[in-house]
């Protein structure tokens, strides 16, 4: 009988010290040799998983929607036909959760953003991982009874990735709000979308 590992795969060991680089080291310390070398993998390691630099960049974006949706925990989130209250708070704490508890997340993904800019064969694959979380989001406040879902996520996404950014990277780097504060600006935000 043969005893299942429980730790990460050779391949979720690549991307998430490749997404450890890019949060720590920013791109240009994200090579297949420093991969290797911080995951204490045989050197060619990175390279025969991901051959080129797009497909390394690729499996570090596929990780981080991965490791984001846990950290978020979209599938958690209180039953939006429980009102807005209980959507607000589901949010609240996934936003509070980014920005107190896996900031290294939001590093790498600023810095996998900005390269999506640059290089359109990743954008794509980028653009593609963050439409599952929008279409969420979109389900969500069409059960709280939004008439205008897809203009209310992009305000919601707006305002989130806006504080998180602030507050990681930004003017606001060194405060972090607290669940409560965060709670208030998004039922400010949801009042003045849905009214009430």
């Amino acid at each position: 009988m043969s005893v299942r590992s429980t730790g990460p795969t050779r391949a979720e060991l690549i991307s998430d010290t490749a997404l450890d680089l890019l949060a720590a080291r920013g791109m240009r310390g994200l090579t297949h040799r420093a991969v290797d070398e911080a995951a204490g993998l045989p050197q060619g390691s990175t390279s025969n998983y991901a051959r080129t630099r797009v497909a390394l960049l690729e499996a570090a974006v596929r990780r981080l929607a991965q490791r984001e949706a846990q950290v978020l925990a979209l599938h958690e989130m209180p039953d939006p036909r429980g009102g807005r209250d209980a959507l607000v708070d589901g949010l609240a704490l996934a936003v509070h959760r980014s920005l107190t508890r896996h900031r290294e997340l939001l590093f790498a993904r600023y810095e996998l953003a900005l390269e999506a800019t640059r290089r359109p064969e990743l954008r794509a694959f980028y653009d593609a991982q963050g439409r599952l979380f929008r279409d969420t989001l979109t389900t969500m406040l069409t059960a709280v009874g939004s008439q205008s879902p897809a203009g209310h996520v992009r305000s919601l996404v707006a305002w989130s990735d806006g504080l998180m950014f602030a507050c990681v990277a930004g003017s606001y780097h060194a405060e972090v709000p607290s669940l409560d504060e965060v709670r208030e600006g998004l039922r400010e935000l949801m009042a003045g979308m849905l009214g009430g």
